[in-house]
């Protein structure tokens, strides 16, 4: 039985792996037109060109993730207004 990449876990790829936007997409389980939209606005993880595809790494998309996780931690750690 061969594994392709796409059978190895997330949490056990090496951090220089390439990963394309659809790659992305299906990590984060949120449509292609989103991460293209975040790409757009700078918010997204960063991606590079190699010809024409659209390539982020492991490493990269882990601290997009982290990002995150920090940003909704401190929303949701502040108290409400009233």
């Amino acid at each position: 039985m061969n594994n392709t990449a796409q059978d190895i876990p997330f949490h056990a790829r090496h951090d220089d792996e390439l990963l394309t936007l659809d790659d992305v997409a299906e990590i984060l389980r949120t449509p292609a037109n989103t991460v293209r939209w975040w790409r757009q606005e700078g918010t997204g993880p960063e991606f590079f060109k190699i010809g024409r595809r659209l390539y982020t790494t492991v490493g990269d998309l882990r601290t997009f993730i982290r990002a995150q996780r920090l940003a909704s931690a401190s929303v949701l750690g502040q108290p409400k207004a009233v």
